[in-house]
């Protein structure tokens, strides 16, 4: 497998050193992204995709009297996003699970908001991996995605050569799915570098 391909499913060694790159290189990614999530201090939150467990990190700090998990189908992302929040899930502010954003073992309704950082991207069924969002979010919670690549840079589709499996879409693309889904009140934010956010309510 190529170094690159473990931005898609971190693996061995190329993964463990993958999944510690990404949680110092999204580091302004999230930040930009999280200025737009509102959220209460005893939140329940989700982190779909969470790679090494920065996001999780930030989330914890966010909603101080809440709680925070956290999904990834790769083995190493979870037990990197495990470490990075030990303090959290010892004392039950946090679990980290292996597992498909496309069929959560998540109870339904459960979560004020759920984000996903640069990992739709990697959806093989993006419409039922939204579906299941919407399902585990309360009536009324929030759905953030926050791609570095938005689709408008053409330096974007380097990394769909460099990244096999790798689709970049656009803000009109997602928002559609997204509407499929059944979720409203589509928010759209883009930067000068070319990063998107999409907010969106059920």
């Amino acid at each position: 497998m190529a170094f690159f391909d473990n931005t898609r499913k971190p693996t061995g060694l190329g993964g463990r050193i993958m999944v510690s790159m990404m949680n110092i290189g999204h580091r302004s990614l999230a930040d930009w992204g999280l200025k737009y999530l509102k959220l209460n201090n005893d939140a329940n939150m989700l982190d779909c995709g969470c790679g090494g467990g920065a996001n999780i990190k930030k989330l914890l700090k966010l909603c101080p009297n809440g709680f925070v998990k956290g999904i990834d189908y790769s083995p190493v992302s979870v037990a990197k996003a495990n470490k990075v929040n030990r303090g959290a899930v010892s004392i039950h502010r946090c679990v980290v699970l292996q597992g498909n954003v496309a069929d959560m073992i998540f109870a339904s309704e459960w979560f004020d908001a759920v984000t996903a950082f640069e990992t739709v991207y990697f959806r093989p069924d993006m419409l039922q991996s939204f579906k299941e969002v919407y399902r585990v979010l309360k009536s009324g919670g929030t759905f953030l995605i926050c791609n570095e690549c938005g689709g408008d840079n053409l330096e974007d589709e380097k990394w769909t050569e460099k990244v096999s499996g790798m689709i970049i879409y656009k803000d009109v693309q997602l928002k559609a799915i997204l509407e499929q889904a059944g979720f409203r009140d589509i928010q759209i934010h883009k930067n000068e570098k070319g990063w998107l956010c999409i907010l969106v309510q059920k």
